[in-house]
Parts: C-alpha cells; sequence; structure tokens
C-alpha cells in the first residue's frame, strides 16, 4: 500500500493509481502560467490530481475540472480532491479526453488554462499492467489527440502548459503549431548540472510571438537541490 504524500497544504493518497506522484506533476504544477485570474482550468489526466491541487491552492479559478481516463485514478482524485480545503471548487471527470473535449466544445465551453502531464511511452515498452500502460503510454492519449482536442477548448487568450520527454520537444512544438498553438515559454530540465536534458515544460497560445528560454536544475547532489528548485517548489513541498 502507497502511502499518502504530503504536502504544506494538502495531502495526496496514491493507493488507487498506476502512477504514483514524481517530479514531472510537482514541476508542472508549480512552473505552468496561469495567465491572468482564470476562471476556469482543466488538468488533462489528473491521476492523483496533485497538479489540480496545486492550481487551485495557487490561484482562486472557481472551476478546476480534471478528466482522467482511468477509474482508479479517477477515483483517487476524486478522493484527494474532495479531502482537500477546494472540494468546492475541483471536478473530475471519468471519460476520454476527446469525449470530454467533444462535450465541451458542443456546449460551447472554454478553458483559461489548460494543464497536462500526459503518458509518453510509446507501445514498444508496453507492460502487462493494463492501469500503468494508459498513465503511462501514448497509445491511452497521443500527442496529437492531446494537442487538437486542446485547441478546441482553450479560449483565445488562454495558456496550455505541459512536461514532456526533452527528446520530443520539437516534435511537440511542430504539431502544436499545426493547430494554431505557438510557443511561449519553454524550460528545459536537467537532474544534475553534469546530466542529459530530461524534461522540457512547454507553454503555448494561440498568439505568436517570441519565446522565453530557460533551464532548470533540480539537484547538486544526492537530495541536496539547487536554489532555483527550491523557490519553484517551495510553496509545495514540507521540507523546501
Amino acid at each position: 500500500m502507497s502511502k499518502p504524500f504530503r504536502f504544506k497544504e494538502f495531502t495526496v493518497h496514491q493507493d488507487k493509481t498506476a502512477m504514483k506522484i514524481g517530479t514531472d506533476g510537482v514541476l508542472l504544477g508549480a512552473w505552468c502560467s496561469l495567465g491572468e485570474y482564470p476562471d476556469t482550468v482543466l488538468d488533462v489526466g489528473s491521476g492523483t490530481g496533485v497538479i489540480s491541487l496545486m492550481i487551485a491552492q495557487r490561484c482562486d479559478a472557481m472551476t478546476i475540472d480534471a478528466v482522467e481516463i482511468d477509474e482508479g485514478a479517477y477515483e483517487q482524485s476524486v478522493d484527494n480532491f474532495e479531502k482537500s480545503d477546494w472540494a468546492d471548487r475541483l471536478y473530475c471527470y471519468n471519460a476520454t479526453f476527446k469525449e470530454f473535449a467533444d462535450e465541451i466544445e458542443e456546449e460551447e465551453e472554454e478553458y483559461d488554462v489548460i494543464v497536462s502531464n500526459p503518458p509518453f511511452y510509446t507501445d514498444n515498452f508496453e507492460t502487462d499492467d493494463n492501469a500503468r500502460n494508459q498513465a503511462r503510454f501514448t497509445s491511452a492519449l497521443s500527442f496529437e489527440d492531446l494537442i487538437s482536442n486542446t485547441a478546441k477548448i482553450l479560449s483565445k487568450s488562454g495558456v496550455f502548459s505541459v512536461i514532456i520527454p526533452f527528446k520530443e520537444e520539437t516534435s511537440f512544438i511542430d504539431l502544436a503549431k499545426k493547430n494554431h498553438l505557438f510557443p511561449t515559454r519553454i524550460c528545459r530540465v536537467k537532474g544534475t548540472e553534469t546530466s542529459e536534458i530530461k524534461r522540457s515544460l512547454l507553454e503555448f497560445s494561440f498568439i505568436e510571438k517570441e519565446f522565453s528560454l530557460e533551464n532548470l536544475t533540480i539537484e547538486i547532489s544526492r537530495h541536496e537541490y539547487t536554489e532555483a528548485y527550491k523557490n519553484l517548489t517551495k510553496d509545495f513541498y514540507l521540507n523546501m
């Protein structure tokens, strides 16, 4: 049984979902831009619900929705939302992102902020654990599906943020441009100063302009964190 993960202002239970709390989700939840006082936020593939909870802590948006295809993860998100101080603002839907986006588009609704820590291993590495596959493999939610459905329901002045493997950065940006979404911020993340860049944090909008590029290193040595990483996550981690 997985132990709950305690943050400064909320606790995340993770016993019902294949994907546990990891650095990627926390990075995205802390880094993503929330624009100018967003009213509506959407977390695509909520897992434990950690990103939605971080956003609820960071802003006063009245509607923070999450969509999650896996039933166990969906139940976990709902449970974590209900136990938080922001239960009245957090809501999770059990559906594919396409089903969800089609319904939102039909109702002519939209989101000011959309965030996603999407699945990103390809099918060749699939395991026998179905829930883990859905949480971590692109067959459950391809980058094309993520981007095209985001473009349908993101408000004209909205922002879309993701965390993906660095090696996928160029192709993801190209796909986004085909859907009229352009990079506004890029942050490349590596574990230590000497390690390779592992992740890209990307932010997009419908407005084409020059993007800012930054780099983030997480650790100086094992469990000794850089000032930049501490500054980014200090409002959330208990010991930062």
